[in-house]
């Protein structure tokens, strides 16, 4: 009977008469003219309140409150398509081979950078927060099946690259992986199904980006997604920053004796991982931050710019890019701005410690976008138009703290087919085309024939590259179907 009479009044408790928000949260939600996220707090289980106060309790809203200001200010600060005017072809700049003299200083940066890699020197940053919603694929993109014969995910191809590369090095090659809220947690449950990929589990580090939450426009009020839930979103790619130092991982770099970063992103499933020559290339130049871009196709390709501002290395996204500065031409007549960013960095490990230790920070950007929300009757809202403004940071902003900043051209052939779109350019179709076409070339390079138009794909655990092949494939060698070369 007592046990009965306990119960119940723990019911009443929570149930019937649940306990109010704490006053301290409710004092800092008036200051700040967001006591309306409260309204739906008496209708919230237990467990409910207590994952909306950890998401209420970790919120900065004197910081937001500060981005809202500037959202809505005419400010002397220069605008990005004034300076997209300015900006003139990088000028710390390697582009690809044309000489003899430019093939021997490759084959000496891959030897130094082969040497960083034999010191256990650097590390490698995956980042994989995103999903694959775009793609018609309810899982992190990183789980995305996309080995043009094996099926193989674009986890798998990536991280067997590393793992390839470790064994060439004699060392193994730490591992750092960023995840989001949306990923984390079956990213890590893939990654143990899996055995890790053949890579050193003690070697892995995930770590998750953290969020932003929406803002209305119009009142500058948090939106809720649910009652009791924020509505928000990943912080962007340059939240990498504060998701190390929370996770403790620049510590975690430090011990293991790594000093450089190399920096990827899942949907570039042709990306070479710990490329030799871009690290080589990166400590020979002194450089702090180093960028590999390819040669845009056109003018209206959709893809960040690597340019000089007043001397200075950065990136423009192209839609701060006015279309008759995307558009100009050199005296030969080919595009002036033509340094597509493909998303991979090398970092010093001490910029990303200045970055996080106070004395530099990165800026948010501000976008206008349509925001799904509930109102104050608990009705969802999807509004037709742009009605909320959502910020996040961009890691390509670290380019104008480095003290050193190298631009590297590559061969988008050999080193650019992201997967993004569920069809047309930069599709599943294309990524496994160019990988067919990619890999087709270096078993004719090693003096194998095949047909015409032939499936093939070759893990990296077999062949890392074309001088790789070269040693396991004889002259003469014929195929005739199918080709999946795998360790």
């Amino acid at each position: 009977m007592h046990c009965i009479a306990a119960e119940y009044n723990d019911f009443q408790r929570n149930v019937i008469m649940p306990s109010p928000p704490p006053a301290e949260l409710v004092q800092r939600l008036t200051q700040h003219d967001q006591q309306h996220l409260l309204d739906s707090w008496d209708k919230l289980n237990p467990s409910e309140r207590e994952v909306f106060l950890a998401q209420l309790s970790a919120l900065d809203f004197a910081e937001i409150g500060s981005l809202l200001a500037e959202t809505g200010t005419t400010s002397a600060d220069e605008k990005p398509e004034a300076r997209a005017r300015r900006a003139a072809q990088p000028r710390k700049l390697v582009r690809l081979p044309n000489s003899p003299q430019e093939m021997a200083e490759r084959h000496e940066a891959s030897r130094q950078g082969e040497q960083l890699l034999a010191d256990g020197k650097v590390g490698i940053i995956l980042v994989a927060g995103g999903q694959g919603s775009r793609l018609g694929f309810d899982h992190p993109k990183g789980m995305f099946p996309i080995g043009p014969v094996s099926d193989n995910t674009l986890f798998q191809l990536l991280i067997e690259q590393a793992v390839a590369r470790s064994r060439r090095a004699g060392v193994t090659i730490p591992y750092y992986v960023m995840t989001s809220d949306a990923t984390h947690d079956e990213t890590i449950e893939f990654f143990g199904q899996h055995e890790y990929f053949g890579l050193d589990e003690s070697a892995v580090r995930f770590f998750r980006q953290g969020n932003m939450p929406a803002v209305d426009a119009g009142t500058g009020r948090l939106l809720l997604a649910a009652p009791g839930r924020l509505a928000i979103s990943p912080d962007g790619h340059g939240g990498m920053l504060a998701a190390l130092q929370q996770a403790q991982l620049l510590d975690d770099m430090r011990e293991r004796g790594v000093e450089y970063l190399y920096y990827h992103q899942v949907d570039n499933p042709t990306a070479v991982v710990c490329d030799p020559v871009f690290l080589g290339f990166h400590v020979a130049h002194g450089s702090e931050m180093s960028t590999k871009v390819i040669a845009k196709r056109s003018a209206e390709e959709r893809m960040g710019v690597v340019v000089d501002v007043d001397g200075q290395t950065q990136i423009i996204e192209y839609s701060d890019m006015p279309d008759d500065v995307a558009a100009m031409t050199d005296d030969s007549g080919e595009l002036l701005h033509w340094a597509g960013s493909t998303a991979i960095h090398v970092f010093n490990r001490e910029l990303l410690e200045r970055l996080t230790g106070g004395e530099l920070a990165l800026p948010f950007h501000v976008a206008h976008k349509q925001v799904e929300f509930i109102d104050r009757d608990g009705q969802l809202q999807q509004p037709k138009e742009p009605n909320a403004y959502k910020f996040e940071r961009f890691i390509f902003d670290a380019l104008t703290h480095a003290r050193g900043a190298l631009v590297l051209e590559a061969d988008r052939a050999a080193e650019f087919s992201p997967v993004k779109n569920a069809s047309g350019a930069d599709s599943p179709e294309t990524s496994r085309r160019d990988m067919m076409a990619l890999h087709a070339g270096w078993l004719r390079q090693a003096g194998a024939t095949l047909p015409e138009g032939a499936d093939v794909e070759i893990s990296p655990l077999y062949a890392l590259d074309a001088d790789e092949l070269q040693g396991k494939i004889s002259a003469g060698t014929e195929f005739d179907g199918p080709v999946n070369l795998r360790e």
